[in-house]
């Protein structure tokens, strides 16, 4: 969803600098954090120079700064809203992130598009998260219960990451890389033949097929 539907960059940023100024840590810079969005918020406090023992209390004090600012510091990128009106005319819609499912859920809710998805996998709802392959397949669970069945070949994730695209390899399912959010072109390209602008660009793609 980050960087490949919203632009939630200057929210992001400010969650860390106020968990580690409220902690009396230096300050990491944003490019440092820019290199670990995709992953979970323990994953990227432990990165970011957080002992292990403190960052339960990092991510949870992050959450409860971020969702009071994540609307008013979130944006669509550019092209996303016809993107995903695009992709809804053809295909069944779903999410895997990161983020809570609450919170994604609020921030689309936010540009009325959370219509538009069947199912919104989050942080919560796995054990495990990307680049493992159970937030996927638990996407395409709830969209074959909700009576839509769909072969493995026809199911596409985009993402901007390496995370997405090797979580869609070990789902076994089709990944395509975007270059609108955080991920670097030759790293996605070593994960996927298609590399593409933007998410509205790989709709089309698809919808070619």
């Amino acid at each position: 969803m980050d960087g490949t539907l919203i632009d939630s960059a200057s929210g992001i940023y400010e969650s860390f600098e106020a968990v580690f100024k409220a902690n009396n840590m230096k300050l990491p810079k944003r490019e440092e954090i820019s290199k670990y969005i995709g992953y979970t918020l323990q994953d990227m406090f432990a990165f970011l120079g957080v002992n292990r023992e403190l960052v339960e209390q990092f991510s949870e004090e992050y959450k409860n700064y971020y969702v009071n600012i994540c609307k008013q510091e979130t944006k669509m990128l550019p092209n996303a809203i016809n993107s995903i009106k695009l992709a809804y005319s053809f295909a069944t819609l779903g999410i895997v992130t990161t983020k809570t499912s609450a919170t994604s859920k609020k921030i689309l809710a936010h540009f009325d598009v959370e219509k538009y998805f069947t199912t919104i996998i989050g942080r919560e709802d796995v054990t495990q998260t990307k680049p493992d392959k159970e937030p996927i397949l638990k996407a395409i669970n709830n969209i074959n219960k909700s009576g839509i069945y769909t072969e493995n070949n026809n199911i596409f994730i985009i993402g901007d990451t390496i995370l997405d695209l090797i979580a869609a390899q070990n789902a076994g399912i089709n990944g395509i890389g975007v270059l609108c959010g955080f991920g670097e072109e030759r790293h996605l390209r070593e994960h996927s033949n298609v590399v593409v602008q933007d998410s509205l660009s790989a709709v089309k793609y698809i919808q070619t097929l």
